[in-house]
């Protein structure tokens, strides 16, 4: 489990982050200022932080210089979206820059992204309780024997463990597995998830929802 530090002062955005992330995958804990930031920095280790800019006591700048110290990877998450703040954030450091209003999708894969790219993350995930992906050599198992899943099928299983309780529209889903613009037809994903969550035995977490697409629901079965 990766540890994140919420380095936010607007306290909405950083409960939506940490209800979107915290899971088996990652713990969230929040800092409402840079300097609550930094004391929780020297207290604990975090695997990466979501650091804004314009906090009050310190400001994500000056943490970043902190977590550089430390070596704890940054993606900024700012309101401050000219190319000129974009380049002075990635130069002194950061490794990825998120411009709000931002999509919690992307946020998620970007910090999927990170976390993989600094060596912060294993390679096995796992969707409890009996299923887990080997993202390194491509395989899936559900207690402890292997599922034979198309390309497709273990992509759409790969997207929904990381968007767990999160309502993925069928355009995005599409644009996102096939990698091609969605022009209307859901035959196509409504079939592949069909055949992905009967071989895994997802047919009660992995659930339609009306005149949206699907969503994986985590933690409220047992």
């Amino acid at each position: 489990m990766n540890k994140i530090l919420i380095a936010e002062d607007e306290q909405a955005i950083a409960h939506l982050v940490q209800t979107a992330l915290d899971g088996e995958d990652y713990r969230c804990t929040w800092a409402p200022d840079g300097l609550t930031a930094a004391d929780l920095l020297e207290k604990e280790p975090f695997d990466l932080v979501l650091l804004d800019i314009m906090l009050p006591g310190a400001d994500g700048y000056e943490v970043l210089e902190y977590c550089r110290a430390l070596e704890v990877p940054v993606i900024f998450l700012t309101a401050k979206g000219t190319v000129e703040d974009r380049v002075k954030g990635l130069r002194l450091g950061a490794e990825d820059y998120i411009t709000k209003p931002f999509e919690l999708m992307e946020l998620m894969a970007r910090v999927e992204t990170v976390l993989r790219r600094c060596g912060k993350t294993g390679r096995v995930l796992s969707l409890p309780p009996d299923i887990e992906i080997d993202t390194a050599a491509h395989t899936v198992r559900r207690d402890g024997v292997p599922v034979a899943l198309t390309a497709k099928e273990y992509d759409l299983l790969l997207l929904f463990v990381q968007n767990k309780n999160i309502a993925l529209y069928r355009d995005r889903i599409y644009e996102k597995v096939w990698g091609d613009e969605y022009l209307g037809d859901s035959r196509t994903v409504d079939l592949h998830i069909q055949r992905m969550r009967k071989k895994l035995g997802l047919e009660k977490r992995l659930v339609a929802v009306y005149k949206v697409g699907y969503r994986l629901e985590v933690g409220t079965f047992s």
